[in-house]
């Protein structure tokens, strides 16, 4: 069972992606660690980030090992994952180590920005995950803050908005639902609330059943 986690920055994609994998029993790929580790190579080397050529060597030389760096957590690691992964050079690099990864005997969960509509459009399950920029950029700004930074929630809304814009409009693979993926809305719903909708929508696809929408699942 192969199950596609897709959505916008600070959605909630990745932490749901953690719980069904562990829930399921399934291994998982934050496959925005990959990008991420791949903007953290070219800063760690003084290069560019707009320049594709450059990018895209780096995200061939990445090594697995790279994805357990704690810093590719970091606020900035993911501004420099969104400016790196508008070049589609360095998206045709990394999509090879994805679909190996989703293909794998027993499948798999991965969460990203593609993973429905390029990665694995042959996916059993397909759900994007969102939420309104407003309340994305709350969760991120008290999720920094929790770490004691000191933020700006203004700040943190203009870049969501800016990286909407980047993942959105983008030449190759740009942030859209697929036709078959279920919309989850997040934005006025808990941690649980959002499970308890997201193995409802998979326990469906395994029956075989028509898809649950996150209204019917919570009432």
């Amino acid at each position: 069972m192969i199950v596609a986690i897709d959505g916008p920055a600070a959605a909630g994609k990745g932490t749901l992606a953690a719980r069904l994998a562990a829930h399921f029993r399934l291994p998982y790929l934050d496959t925005g660690l990959l990008y991420r580790a791949v903007g953290r190579r070219i800063e760690d080397r003084g290069l560019d980030p707009g320049d594709a050529a450059a990018a895209a060597a780096q995200a061939r030389a990445l090594a697995p090992d790279e994805l357990a760096n704690p810093a590719l957590r970091g606020h900035d690691a993911g501004e420099l994952a969104s400016r790196i992964a508008v070049h589609p050079e360095v998206r045709a690099a990394l999509l090879a180590f994805q679909r190996d990864f989703a293909h794998r005997a027993g499948g798999a969960v991965l969460d990203g920005r593609d993973i429905g509509t390029a990665v694995a459009p042959d996916a059993d399950v397909k759900i994007f995950v969102t939420a309104n920029a407003e309340v994305r950029a709350r969760r991120r700004t008290d999720e920094l803050r929790a770490k004691g930074r000191d933020i700006d929630y203004g700040r943190i809304l203009d870049e969501i908005r800016a990286r909407d814009a980047r993942d959105a409009g983008r030449a190759s693979a740009p942030l859209l639902a697929a036709p078959d993926a279920v919309v989850l809305d997040t934005s006025d719903l808990d941690a649980d609330q959002v499970f308890a909708a997201a193995v409802a929508i998979i326990e469906a696809a395994r029956s075989g059943r028509p898809p649950v929408s996150s209204d019917h699942v919570l009432g």
